[in-house]
């Protein structure tokens, strides 16, 4: 025979290897706080349901102690079987030949609600083993917790906080008889007496719950009259549903149950106004997108996913998708230039015509400025200037330090192939989280680090330190200098003015139009665009960006947000104000400036072409498929004129033998 002792090893053995399922409490609703605990927004769970997480301390508890009354009024007492009670309802049974009532104590419904059965005689049987398991892990106040976070109350509705926030539009601190009463009811029935959908049944359920507090004198039968004319909800109330896309991130982010974000209500929808204002004027319907971070602390005050969920795209979050930007990554090619002792805000740079290989990049209006200082090249956003700082740093020097300090540019070239100098004009992705975590770098002594989406969030030791404060400061100085927007008097004219120091950006075929910035302690981002990545021909960065973001730190200023927070000048060093930022490597090849390769020519008459290079070491001797072609003594060029139509090849030989060659067609010669 099997011993007691054996056999209540296996028994334990077996608790241990099938123990009750009750991570499924796990599974509760997302509910997201701003950063002074208002709520913000609240998403069901994967299976669609509301349920929130209860906690005794935050239902009422006179409402407990009535539950208790009428579903186990010996629950503190028993293992979780009450056995008075399954042998009354046993003798109920006998004698009426079916089952009349049933025994399932609070904490055996919660096993059904852990783990649906088929109500059977065998299933009941599962349902005490499974009791006993879990009285022996949980207190008594944790199964009610639990119980009154999952009994069911019609439709998608779970759990006591879900059921008073929708029927009745208040927390379960405070509940009246009448929705007591209701809430008691519900679970025994929650389809049968949805009050919204089933009010008199609804009703009488209410109604016997009522007379039974009279019986257990929880209530006066005055009280309990009055409960009964109470007016049942008919429908449910909304749940707060602000910062839509900020919300769902933060939640995705962070799983079920409450989270302490760090956004701002005021500011979140203040700018969600704005924002909406914005794009409205604009005849091509666009959406748009912003974000709000704090500079000292990198949290999200506000992000605005875009202008609205019935906008076109309106439900993707735009904060996060990869897109062009454009010119705003200029100031981040220059302060390294800075930071390696390249130049400074008054070294030289050419504004004209070159090629970097196969690459000849244009500014954006088409025309060129010759000489000119670095400040004027980014505050003006000339290409041809950036392009060649970026090409003086080196496309894997700019490429490796953004990733290291967790911008991730989207590029579909190898960044050391000479076709990643597009970078400087935004021939990568990035998302404007990225772009909001470089610009806050920039107001923030140049460390780069991971904005933060919840309270109590951690990021002041995973940074990376990107650029010197001083070279933050000058490249902050620069862009504080630029020109100002049209209608917007300079800051430098009034003495109460907060100084912003900005970019814009506009990505090719006019998809995207950006504006970047930092002041007061702030960094603020604004793309407007459509999600499709649709052309908006003639809308730049700073023409459908720029004046948003002015008016977001005005907003800010105006708010008493802003932050007492200057930006410095800082003094440049001399020695290289007239040093040159682009200078040419004497080692390094000529450059064909004309005929570029690729090109088709069209020759006639006795015209030829005047060849023309840049670089090298200069003395140039040039070659057509070989041939050498002489230097015209009057006009002191190389004139080459083609005898026929065909393909030729066009080489350069400089001084020290460095050679560069092109391929062009000559369509017809007259």
């Amino acid at each position: 025979m099997i011993s007691a002792a054996a056999m209540i090893v296996a028994l334990i053995a077996l608790d241990v290897l099938f123990p009750p399922p009750l991570s499924r409490a796990d599974d509760v609703s997302s509910i997201v706080l701003d950063r002074n605990g208002q709520w913000l927004n609240a998403f069901t769970t994967d299976e669609g349901r509301w349920r929130f997480s209860v906690d005794l301390d935050d239902v009422a508890p006179e409402f407990v102690e009535r539950l208790i009354a009428v579903e186990d009024k010996r629950f503190y007492s028993h293992p979780g079987v009450d056995l008075l009670a399954v042998g009354r309802a046993a003798k109920d049974a006998a004698s009426a030949g079916r089952f009349v009532s049933g025994a399932s104590t609070i904490t055996m419904q919660t096993v059904r609600l852990l783990e649906p059965r088929p109500r059977t005689l065998p299933s009941k049987f599962i349902e005490m083993v499974r009791a006993f398991q879990i009285e022996r892990r949980l207190s008594k106040r944790e199964i009610l917790e639990l119980y009154l976070t999952l009994a069911p109350y019609g439709g998608n509705i779970e759990g006591v906080r879900a059921a008073s926030l929708l029927y009745f539009d208040k927390e379960p601190t405070h509940l009246t008889d009448a929705e007591q009463a209701l809430l008691i009811a519900l679970p025994q029935a929650p389809e049968a007496r949805r009050p919204d959908l089933r009010a008199g049944a609804a009703k009488r359920a209410r109604a016997a719950i009522l007379e039974k507090l009279i019986s257990d004198e929880f209530v006066s039968e005055k009280h309990a009259r009055e409960a009964t004319e109470d007016q049942l909800p008919n429908s449910r109330a909304a749940l707060p549903r602000h910062g839509y896309h900020a919300a769902d991130f933060v939640a995705r982010r962070h799983g079920g149950g409450e989270t302490i974000s760090t956004l701002d209500t005021q500011i979140q929808l203040r700018a969600e106004e704005m924002l909406s204002a914005h794009v409205a004027q604009f005849d091509d319907k666009p959406t748009g997108a912003l974000m709000i971070i704090d500079n000292e602390t990198r949290e999200v005050r506000a992000s605005v996913g875009s202008s609205g969920l019935d906008a076109k795209g309106g439900w993707i979050d735009l904060t996060g998708a990869v897109r062009s930007p454009g010119s705003t990554l200029k100031p981040f090619i220059y302060a390294l230039a800075f930071e390696d002792g390249l130049a400074n805000a008054s070294t030289l740079i050419d504004d004209m015509p070159r090629s970097f290989g196969d690459y000849t990049p244009e500014n954006f209006d088409k025309t060129f400025r010759g000489e000119v200082q670095v400040r004027e090249a980014l505050q003006h956003s000339l290409n041809l200037p950036a392009v060649a700082a970026l090409d003086r740093i080196g496309v894997n020097r700019f490429f490796s330090s953004l990733k290291i300090a967790g911008i991730d540019l989207r590029t579909p070239n190898r960044a050391e192939k000479r076709e990643g100098l597009a970078l400087a004009l935004g021939g990568a992705g990035v998302t404007m989280r990225e772009i909001a975590a470089l610009y806050a770098a920039l107001g923030d002594g140049g460390a780069v680090k991971p904005v933060a989406w919840r309270a109590g969030d951690k990021n002041k030791d995973a940074k990376f330190q990107l650029v010197s404060e001083n070279t933050a400061n000058r490249v902050s100085a620069i862009l504080a200098e630029a020109p100002a927007l049209a209608g917007r008097a300079p800051a430098e004219l009034s003495s109460s003015a907060m100084k912003v120091a900005f970019k814009t950006g506009t990505s090719y075929g006019y998809r995207d139009a950006w504006a970047a910035g930092h002041g007061g302690g702030y960094t603020v981002v604004v793309w407007v665009g459509h999600a499709s990545g649709e052309t908006r021909p003639g809308w730049t960065g700073r023409k459908a960006a720029a004046p948003l973001l002015f008016e977001i730190f005005d907003m800010l200023e105006q708010n008493g947000a802003v932050k007492d927070s200057e930006i410095k000048i800082p003094v440049e060093e001399p020695a290289l104000a007239m040093a040159r930022l682009d200078r040419v490597d004497d080692h390094a090849p000529p450059q064909i400036i004309f005929p570029r390769d690729g090109v088709e020519l069209f020759a006639g008459g006795d015209r030829g072409f005047a060849l023309a290079a840049r670089g090298g070491a200069s003395d140039y001797r040039w070659y057509v498929n070989g041939e050498p072609v002489t230097q015209s003594a009057t006009a002191r060029r190389t004139i080459w004129r083609p005898s026929r139509a065909g393909f030729y090849e066009v080489t350069v030989v400089d001084a020290a033998g460095a050679a560069s060659k092109s391929k062009v067609r000559v369509a017809s010669v007259q």
